[in-house]
C-alpha cells in the first residue's frame, strides 16, 4: 500500500513509519490486509475496511475509532 504523505502531519508520519512509532504496528497490518485502504485528509490518516471508515489517526491527538475493528486494538 502506498500513501501520499505530502499533506500528512509530520508527527503522524513519525508515529506511523518509524519502527519505534506507536502506530507502526498499524502500518504493518495495513500492508498485509487487502481489505484495508487509507487516505490522507486534513493532515490525518483515515483508514477504511471494505469502503467503511473505521479509524482516524492524527499526529498530536488521540486516535478516533469510528467502528469496532481488530486494527483499532493496535491504536489503543
Amino acid at each position: 500500500m502506498t500513501i501520499d504523505t505530502t499533506n500528512m502531519c509530520s508527527h503522524l508520519q513519525r508515529k506511523l513509519f518509524d519502527e519505534d512509532g506507536i502506530y507502526h504496528p498499524i502500518w504493518i497490518e495495513m500492508q498485509d490486509d487487502p481489505e484495508l485502504t487509507a487516505v490522507v485528509r486534513s493532515r490525518q490518516l483515515h483508514i477504511y475496511r471494505n469502503g467503511k471508515k473505521i479509524l482516524v489517526l492524527a499526529g498530536k491527538s488521540a486516535p478516533k475509532i469510528i467502528r469496532e475493528d481488530p486494527i483499532c486494538e493496535l491504536a489503543v
